[in-house]
Formats: C-alpha cells, structure tokens, sequence
C-alpha cells in the first residue's frame, strides 16, 4: 500500500484575515498533483471561514495549529478540540516545536492532547525534532523516539495508523539551515523502523512521514525525493503560493 503524499503548510501566527483569505484562495488555485494532498495549517481565528471556503476544493484542507490538552472548563484562551471539531476542522498540529518550547508542553501533555483530539475524531499532524545540541551529541534518533514514545505509544494500532508524523529539526526551524537529505532520509528511517517495533511493519510502512524544518522551492525536490520522506511541513515557504505551490 502506497502512503499518501503531504505538502502541509504552517502559518503561524502570520497574516490577516484579509491577506490570510487570499492566501488559502490562491493556494486553492494551485495545480495539485493527483496523488498530493495539501494541508494548511491556518491560525484559530480563520478557521472557519477558510474551512467554508475550501469545503468544495479538491485535496486541499485545513488543520488547526493546536488544542488543548482539556475538553471544556475555566482555560481562558484555550482551544478544544470539540470546538475544532464543531466546525468541522479535519486536522490539528499538536507538539510543533515552538510549543514545547515557549508553552513548555510536556509528552504528558501532548499525549493528553492527542487523546482529545482522537476522541473528537480529528485526524493529527505530530510534530517531534530535536535542539541543535542533540544533534552535535549525535542522540537524535534516541531522542526523537523518546518523544514519539512518550506522547503516541499508548495509541491503539487503529488510532496510531490514522496519525502523520512531522519530523522537524529543531535547529532548521526559521534559521535558514536545512538538513541535508541524506541526514533527513536517515532520521525518517529511524522513526518508521522504531514505530514498527511497536506497531509491526504494516503500520510503520503506511504512515506519513513529514519533514519540515526551512523547507523551500530550491531544497524541496531533493528532499522530498528521499524514500521515506513523505511531503513537508512548511513554514515560512507557505506564505507565498507561489513557493508553496
């Protein structure tokens, strides 16, 4: 069985709600491979007007950049997931970098939020990657899987096969680096054989491995070229329709 091909694109907290319409509308008008399908990652406040717009567009949908690890309750600011999945949001990206980071999200806490969002019934991008240090260390694929462990290993077979993984190296995130394809291609690997100690091979050999991690027009082909590279996670690149497509 093939995997599905993602090009998924991460916003951010960027745009307008003007600018951020044309975005998804120019994206929509992009000529999509039959086999690809894009993801965008929209901020909260858009979501529902974007979902209206695309309802009818071919393999282009939307995904929430977050939820919260509760499902109702005195957490000003927070996002369910059964409000995500209310307004029929398909996706959600749980565990991006930057939220571990600045918002010092726990595997606990992301498993928490991957729970809720299997209860609501909404399908995951998930997010692991390691800090430059690690790498340097050479640890990554230990610690990439301590984190894959950690927040999806208590997922039944069913549920863990609906999941996309996105592997992003820290240390390329909005720093204009990049891993090379080789080092990519490498860390995929790991993570699919790691997942087929757990799962077996049928499950590791059909789920979506991202990369993100300064993704662009100029590295994309190469990258995407590798075996067990599944599509990207795009940041910045996602911005422009023109780069993204």
């Amino acid at each position: 069985m093939s995997r599905r091909k993602i090009a998924a694109g991460n916003w951010k907290m960027n745009t307008t709600f003007e600018s951020g319409m044309e975005l998804a509308r120019n994206i929509s008008h992009v000529s999509i491979p039959d086999d690809v399908e894009v993801i965008l990652g929209i901020p909260f406040v858009f979501l529902k007007p974007a979902i209206d717009m695309l309802l009818h567009v071919p393999k282009v949908s939307v995904a929430a950049q977050d939820c919260s690890s509760k499902n109702k309750g005195a957490f000003t600011g927070e996002v369910s997931a059964s409000m995500l999945s209310s307004i029929s949001c398909p996706y959600v990206i749980i565990g991006h970098s930057e939220r571990r980071e600045y918002h010092k999200e726990s595997s606990e806490i992301l498993a928490h939020k991957v729970n809720e969002a299997f209860a609501q019934n909404l399908n995951i991008i998930f997010c692991c990657g390691e800090p430059l240090d690690v790498r340097k260390q050479g640890n990554q694929n230990s610690y990439v899987c301590d984190q894959i462990e950690k927040s999806l290993f208590h997922l039944s077979s069913e549920d863990f096969s609906r999941l996309v993984i996105a592997y992003e190296p820290i240390w390329a995130i909005g720093t204009g680096e990049t891993a090379s394809a080789d080092q990519a291609q490498n860390m995929h690997a790991a993570i699919r054989s790691f997942v087929g100690q757990k799962y077996g091979s049928s499950v590791a050999s059909t789920i979506p491995i991202l990369y993100g991690g300064s993704v662009k027009s100029s590295n994309a082909t190469e990258i995407f070229s590798q075996s067990d590279v599944d599509g990207g996670l795009v940041g910045g690149a996602s911005l422009d329709a023109d780069h993204f497509g």
